[in-house]
């Protein structure tokens, strides 16, 4: 098998919705990869946040094959012991009461959507539905939350979207406000907003739209789809702000690989979805939720995000001291990079690509999301070829 066969393969059966690098990965080992031709990279990408734990991680392969063996699926009709020991750790972890468990972070974003509409009716009545998310906001692919997303580029195509959806701009307290009436039941944040760009909310701005969220009883739910899960050195991006949303949703980072989502929901949010409200076949699998178990294990460890922390500053040091990029922005494991106005992100990330170093972008940056346990050596073998990408020595 040669990288062509894949590619062929790919373009003669697969719907064509992926702006893909010219790359078939053949496997990996921690933040290293190979091909079928037998090229090697350094992965700075982590599925877009998804491996938290790398490539193949020898304690979590361990867990997912032993429940493999053991019990694949059942139906949400029946207990399984994996996803109850799960939910008792995310609880635990983070302190929150109940959790809901799905199979993305699109999925996680629904439910929550659907939480905050059932308590928006049942505290002050049908007209209470509307929620409020940010501009350049990025909440998922569904049709509900593409109409939840607050980029025009988005709203396209698929009509009719899902009403009951405001956009204000990020980090403007005063038009937050202005917007909260008695028809908003939520508020919707990201802290970070990955695909736009990896714009970093201001602390002040979301302590403060907290405030007022709690003041007017409307929820405040963060997606931490992106951040959560160890990547910005907190467990909960959250903790960086100092705030307690009332819903939080997870995926991405919690699964290392395996498709996951989760509702972290508080006291008043706990009971709020009854029986038959919401569901999902997969949802809670145990081979899925024996690999989360494995992630919190390693991740939720007060050595573990001391040394993500450590990487970050690190990390940040030396792309802000490359040749070409004027910015550098991000918490954590999750930078954007602006670069010079006559170099474009896509042109930069496909040089990467072709010398060694898998990389995204978000818009007109690029954009680095490494596993969080990547080694030393390979942020450097990484760092190296980016830096001669970016000055041009490597063609």
């Amino acid at each position: 098998m040669k990288n062509s066969d894949v590619f062929e393969k790919d373009q003669k059966y697969i719907v064509h919705t992926y702006n893909r690098f010219p790359v078939a990965v053949k496997s990996g080992y921690g933040a290293q990869a190979e091909d079928f031709w037998g090229k090697r990279y350094i992965d700075f990408s982590s599925g877009i946040g998804t491996n938290s734990l790398g490539f193949c991680n020898d304690k979590w392969v361990q867990a997912v094959v032993s429940q493999v063996k053991q019990l694949q699926h059942t139906s949400n009709l029946f207990y399984t012991l994996p996803d109850s020991l799960l939910a008792e750790r995310l609880c635990k972890v983070t302190g929150y009461s109940k959790v809901f468990f799905g199979n993305s972070g699109a999925e996680a974003n629904e439910g929550a959507i659907k939480i905050a509409r059932k308590y928006g009716m049942e505290a002050k009545g049908e007209h209470c539905n509307r929620i409020i998310t940010l501009k350049n906001s990025f909440h998922g692919r569904t049709v509900t939350t593409l109409s939840a997303t607050g980029q025009d580029i988005f709203h396209q195509h698929f009509f009719p979207f899902t009403e009951g959806f405001l956009y204000v701009p990020a980090n403007d307290i005063y038009a937050l406000q202005e917007a909260m009436d008695d028809t908003v039941c939520a508020v919707m944040l990201e802290l970070v907003q990955g695909e736009s760009g990896v714009n970093v909310l201001k602390k002040e701005y979301v302590k403060e739209a907290e405030r007022v969220c709690r003041e007017k009883g409307i929820l405040l739910i963060v997606d931490e789809v992106q951040t959560g899960v160890g990547r910005t050195g907190t467990f909960l991006c959250c903790e960086h702000y100092e705030v307690r949303p009332n819903v939080i949703t997870l995926a991405k980072g919690l699964g290392a690989g395996l498709p996951i989502g989760a509702i972290l929901m508080d006291k008043l949010t706990e009971n709020i979805l009854q029986a038959g409200d919401h569901g999902s076949t997969f949802g809670g699998n145990p081979v899925v939720c024996t690999g989360a178990i494995e992630v919190l294990n390693q991740v939720a460890d007060a050595d573990f995000l001391s040394a993500v922390n450590s990487k970050s500053d690190y990390m940040h040091e030396k792309l802000s001291a490359m040749p070409n990029i004027t910015d550098v922005s991000g918490i954590g494991l999750m930078f954007g990079l602006s670069l010079k106005k006559d170099l474009k992100a896509g042109e930069i990330a496909k040089k990467c690509v072709e010398n060694g170093l898998l990389i995204l972008t978000a818009k007109e940056k690029l954009r680095i999301m490494p596993p969080l346990n990547i080694s030393q050596k390979e942020i450097d073998i990484g760092l190296n070829i980016l830096g001669e990408c970016l000055s041009g020595t490597l063609l």
